[in-house]
């Protein structure tokens, strides 16, 4: 059973991700068959997301780079929560996930999905 904090916390983040954020996707990128072959798939997923800058004093140049986004996605509607490899769409630019936080603290209620994008 969802614990009733995190239930109210996944509100307050999708309500301020609807406010301040916009429309885009997620897009997760099925490989061919192993053995059939052909082209691999891309499936999109509609999402809420906020993309923000990160700090300067977490840049580091390594696991931080300077164009990286921390990127806010709202987990009320989606379908899938976010891994690395798939490809988050805010404003026509396209972010590769290279990390991900599900924030999900009960096992049970994903509040809010936070992704290191980095630009494709």
């Amino acid at each position: 059973m969802a614990n009733a904090l995190y239930t109210r916390l996944q509100a307050t983040a999708q309500r301020l991700i609807a406010k301040y954020g916009q429309s885009g996707t997620v897009k997760r990128f099925a490989p061919p068959d192993p053995v059939l072959g052909g082209d691999g798939t891309v499936t999109p997923y509609p999402a809420k997301l906020a993309p923000m800058t990160y700090d300067q004093r977490y840049v580091d140049g390594s696991t931080i780079l300077a164009n990286d986004r921390q990127v806010y996605i709202s987990s009320v509607g989606l379908a899938i929560v976010p891994q690395v490899g798939d490809i988050v769409t805010a404003g026509g630019v396209d972010y590769h996930v290279v990390n991900a936080d599900p924030n999900n603290y009960d096992g049970v209620t994903n509040v809010v999905f936070i992704v290191q994008g980095r630009l494709a």
